[in-house]
């Protein structure tokens, strides 16, 4: 029990990290006199080295243990969030917000690893149902805890409060029981550089895109050379004899399509758990505050839905149908979404704030149990690691792809490049407010019918490649059948 509860605490407040400081950000420019790309970086860094070092993080795990890369990770966190409560400046708020990303990467890694080994069946099914409301439960207290500390303390105490929590984890690491993978190869180094490089200058092509021109030679060479990585990465692996990953994992249809959930669920919830927020506070004109209230109707959801989809699962329903389910929620909330207005009341969001919501939720409360009970305990770490980067790398660029995307459409109604980034960014002094509420808003309305389409093209997806293949499952029915015959003529 006690290993359930520090992990659960330590894996809410990665999440928790992600969301609040998104809130915090204007107050943070301000604070600095910083704006633009070094402001943005808050998040940037984060996100990149988490994605970046989340399948070393798992892979490491197996080798010299879960609950060493689990305390190493949560100290690193605890480290970082307490040095960006102190930081003086931008600079050295970056580099501790990416101490923190690689902290992050390992309790992501070996927490899922930790549970995965330490307990079976409607347990297991249990303990993951807990870790996705854990997560539901960091999402959803993110920019709502943020709004009121950044209101009430300042945006130091944001950062402070994730230190805390991390610490409090750390005094119950010593009840985890230690795990690793029974063989213990030496660690593939050149793979784990390799792919660390490879991601990293994705992430960062991704992220700097809107900064440096989609079409500038720097962008386009770092995703160039992202995926010529990333090829080369997969040739070396499939000659390893002990690699940092299996590509028999990649081969799973059915691993692959859980690990592609999270990817859907980035296009349909979190892009709007980001961007939601700087469209009230600029285009509706609520305060931080108010803001990070409302969008607990957004997250609130996540925090139920996960132990009722485990329930439902433990009691035979298709987790199969459940996570088709909620792949449509988001596609049908997003686009029930394009309602909203500068002048929407919260009832009038409320309805598809709540659907996108238990859409995360439900996803939340089976997938990665799912995902984890098809891969041997031997591989948990490396498993975990690489569902985890499917989830956070998908966020990092896909999250920055949309910014730009949103910028982009914002510009079609607004006269400058520099004033539709700021439309985009919140704020919304730089001429009639109510036109560049028009523009942010009309932008809005087109990504919501883009999110809703890759949502339900995702849903489509992931259940074929779920759906267990006729000849499988053919074998699969005729084998009593088999085996009564057989028993009758042993007789």
């Amino acid at each position: 029990m006690i290993t359930l509860v520090v992990v659960l605490a330590a894996f809410a407040t990665v999440p928790m990290s992600i969301s609040g400081a998104a809130v915090a950000l204007p107050r943070i420019g301000t604070a600095l006199d910083t704006s633009g790309a070094p402001l943005q970086w808050v998040m940037n860094a984060y996100n990149l080295v988490f994605a970046a070092f989340l399948l070393v993080a798992g892979t490491t795990a197996d080798l010299v243990g879960r609950r060493r890369v689990f305390a190493t990770g949560a100290a690193l966190f605890a480290a970082g969030s307490v040095a960006a409560a102190f930081a003086p400046g931008i600079v050295a708020l970056d580099l501790a917000r990416a101490v923190a990303g690689a902290g992050g990467a390992g309790v992501f890694a070996s927490g899922g690893a930790i549970l995965a080994t330490t307990f079976d069946g409607a347990a297991r099914t249990r303990a993951f149902a807990a870790l996705g409301s854990a997560a539901g439960l960091g999402l959803a207290a993110g920019p709502t805890l943020s709004g009121w500390l950044v209101g009430g303390l300042g945006w130091r105490a944001t950062f402070g409060l994730h230190a805390v929590i991390l610490l409090v984890a750390l005094c119950g690491v010593g009840f985890v029981a230690e795990s690793r993978a029974p063989e213990r190869p030496r660690m593939d180094v050149t793979g784990a550089v390799m792919f660390v490089a490879a991601l990293g200058a994705l992430v960062l092509g991704a992220v700097q895109g809107p900064q440096w021109g989609w079409t500038g030679p720097a962008v386009l060479g770092l995703l160039a050379g992202g995926v010529v990585l990333l090829v080369l990465f997969a040739r070396l692996q499939a000659r390893k004899a002990s690699p940092l990953l299996d590509l028999t994992l990649v081969r799973d249809r059915r691993f692959l399509a859980l690990c592609l959930v999270p990817v859907v669920t980035t296009f349909g919830f979190v892009t709007l758990l980001t961007y939601l927020p700087t469209y009230l506070v600029g285009a509706g004109g609520m305060s931080a505050g108010r803001a990070g209230t409302v969008m607990l109707l957004l997250t609130g959801p996540v925090l139920v839905a996960p132990p009722v989809a485990g329930a439902l699962v433990t009691r035979g329903a298709s987790a199969r149908a459940l996570i088709g389910a909620s792949l449509l929620m988001f596609a049908a909330g997003d686009a029930w979404l394009t309602v909203i207005e500068p002048g929407s009341s919260t009832w009038v969001i409320a309805g598809p704030l709540i659907l996108v919501g238990l859409g995360a939720g439900l996803s939340f409360g089976i997938n990665d149990g799912l995902a984890m009970s098809i891969v041997e305990p031997a591989r948990a770490g490396m498993a975990a690691g690489f569902l985890n980067t499917m989830r956070l790398g998908s966020e990092a660029i896909f999250i920055a792809v949309f910014g730009a995307v949103l910028v982009s459409l914002v510009g079609t109604r607004v006269p400058s490049h520099h004033l539709a980034a700021s439309v985009a960014a919140g704020d919304l002094g730089g001429g009639d407010r109510a036109v560049l509420a028009a523009a942010f808003t009309h932008a809005l309305h087109l990504t919501l019918w883009g999110l809703a389409a890759v949502s339900a093209l995702g849903a489509v997806l992931v259940s074929v490649m779920l759906t267990e293949p006729r000849r499988r499952a053919a074998v699969r029915a005729e084998a009593p059948a088999r085996a009564v015959v057989e028993a009758a003529e042993s007789r």
